[in-house]
């Protein structure tokens, strides 16, 4: 007998099918106010959870008694209490790797566009106000040569140092709570203090996962120890930055400007005041947005819960400990 399964995203129509092959399919585009009692309503039969951007709280874990895997649609996982799925005995898988490059792209644009004021001088040609050669009122800062500094060497710190050491001759300082052998030996990075990466980096760009270690990491008195003269990029998640705070460093000058893909509240309200500061880039979380990356994760989620299902975590699982829960309780897989 199939699995039942609960989707509350739109997929690709060749992901829908491999879900539709594998499980008894309830499908909803998304979780809103208006069908969330019809989701709760799924999910009393369910196994299986996928999609994403959704916080899957309690109440509808509750609603869940006999969930055993959530696949979601991303690799962050900040929408889902771990503890409380281990506890519950309920995987969470994840997508890692497929979006490594594309979002090391992202955040490189970022440094780009920043560092030349790309966006900001882009439109200035749209007003109809390119009237004579670009003067100094309106130079940037180089980014060849520059030092970067980045905050979280994984997967997708690294690929960000492989582009700025290998493309753009940057000098890589790197603040993680472990060494990455891999970035000091191909490309001569140099582990830090925060504090030591903050002060000498011209480009400091924030590539953690969002945990509550990393929240509001970095506020006013961090942005201070910058180099007056330095950028702050951040591609990985809003909160890691207190925003309000950010928003008033760079309102008092204290750094060059900012690039950033991801914000405390998405969307962005368009009253923020960061709209209106011509030093900071911002994008509608971009990071992971082109056809391939995006179609690509989706397979990996379809991958992960057909997997999960099936009793087979070998990749991708954020809790292994989940197994163990369900080992103990004796709560095994039924009927698959």
């Amino acid at each position: 007998m199939k699995p039942n399964v609960v989707l509350y995203k739109t997929i690709p129509a060749d992901q829908l099918a491999r879900l539709q092959a594998a499980f008894n399919l309830t499908r909803f585009d998304s979780i809103t106010d208006a069908n969330r009692q019809e989701v709760i309503a799924a999910l009393r039969h369910a196994q299986g959870l996928i999609g994403a951007s959704h916080p899957i709280g309690n109440e509808l874990l509750d609603a869940a008694p006999g969930l055993r895997a959530i696949s979601t649609i991303s690799v962050g996982y900040d929408q889902f209490s771990v503890p409380e799925l281990t506890r519950r005995g309920i995987t969470l898988m994840h997508t890692p790797g497929v979006l490594t490059e594309t979002t090391a792209d992202t955040i490189f644009t970022l440094i780009l566009t920043s560092a030349r004021r790309a966006v900001e001088l882009a439109e200035l040609v749209k007003r109809g106000e390119w009237r004579r050669s670009i003067g100094e009122e309106y130079y940037g800062t180089d980014v060849n040569g520059k030092t970067i500094g980045i905050l979280g060497m994984g997967r997708i710190g690294y690929a960000v140092a492989k582009r700025a050491h290998l493309g753009f001759g940057m000098p890589v300082m790197y603040y993680n709570d472990k060494v990455n052998e891999q970035a000091e030996s191909l490309l001569h990075a140099r582990r830090a203090t925060l504090d030591q990466v903050l002060a000498e980096a011209d480009f400091v760009c924030v590539v953690l996962p969002l945990l509550p270690e990393t929240e509001k990491l970095i506020g006013y008195a961090e942005i201070s120890k910058m180099k007056p003269g330095a950028i702050l990029i951040n591609g990985s998640r809003g909160k890691i930055i207190n925003e309000p705070e950010l928003i008033r460093a760079l309102q008092d000058g204290v750094i060059r400007g900012a690039g950033l893909d991801v914000f405390e509240q998405e969307p962005l309200p368009a009253t923020s005041p960061l709209l209106a500061l011509p030093n900071v880039v911002a994008l509608p979380h971009i990071g992971s947005a082109t056809h391939e990356t995006r179609h690509a994760m989706v397979a990996c989620a379809v991958d992960n819960l057909i997997a999960a299902l099936a009793g087979d975590v070998t990749q991708n699982c954020v809790n292994p400990g989940a197994l163990r829960n369900v080992a103990a309780t004796g709560n095994e897989f039924k009927g698959m």
